[in-house]
């Protein structure tokens, strides 16, 4: 008897990616925000509605400095969302708290993501944008590596860590301590990304790897955001 689902297929009937294809969605990403942060705001706007479309439109025409004020509101109804669908679903369903807690840290990334949008409205500086994504790109590079986490993760933060302050002198005025710092955060939180990727196999369909690829740069938004205002300005 054939297989129910062909090969190179999920359940969903979605085709399945290789797990190297998370970083280069992610990289995508990267490509997508920086030039959307040196259009126009309406460009970036677009970008950061892809995956959080009422924290990006608040944290795009809200004045300074509260860019980022209305994102936990948003980040809370979206949770209140999801708990109404799982009641919708009913009782007994397959993989509820996985599902559930998926869902959520979903939301709360893809809301983190609006903090591209105030670090580049913040005092009208774009330069944290690109260190904060040439450090990213860097660990997310460092992460196609197909070496044993023990070797990639230190690789990957170190190498962010000393790409923030270059990307820093070359680029901008940014102080090399608070860049450095920017680097290390961001590679931390993109190597962390690669553990999950790895333990979740072989199996990943398109739109997850969508979703683990743009999610850790969503949160590295609000990072560069945090780091610019705290340490820089």
């Amino acid at each position: 008897m054939g297989s129910a689902v062909s090969e190179g297929t999920t359940i969903t009937g979605l085709p399945t990616v290789k797990p190297w294809s998370v970083g280069i969605i992610g990289l995508a990403g990267l490509v997508a925000i920086v030039a959307g942060a040196y259009v126009s705001p309406g460009a970036l706007l677009a970008v950061g509605a892809l995956t959080g479309v009422g924290s990006a439109v608040a944290a795009t025409y809200l004045p300074a400095p509260g860019f980022l004020d209305w994102t936990p509101s948003f980040m809370a109804v979206g949770v209140m969302a999801i708990f109404v669908m799982q009641l919708i679903r009913g009782t007994g369903q397959a993989q509820r708290l996985e599902s559930t807690l998926g869902s959520c840290s979903g939301v709360l990334l893809s809301c983190l993501g609006a903090g591209w949008i105030a670090s580049s409205r913040f005092n009208g500086v774009r330069e944290m944008i690109l260190v904060a994504a040439i450090s990213a790109a860097i660990a997310l590079l460092a992460g196609l590596i197909r070496w044993p986490d023990r070797i990639v993760a230190p690789l990957g933060i170190v190498s962010a860590g000393l790409a923030g302050p270059l990307a820093g002198l070359v680029f901008s005025d940014i102080a090399v301590l608070p860049a450095a710092l920017a680097g290390v955060v961001v590679g931390a939180v993109l190597v962390s990304f690669r553990r999950l990727v790895i333990l979740s196999g072989e199996g990943l369909n398109l739109l997850a790897a969508v979703g683990m690829g743009l999610g850790p740069v969503s949160a590295v938004g609000s990072l560069a955001y945090f780091i610019d205002k705290l340490l820089i300005y």
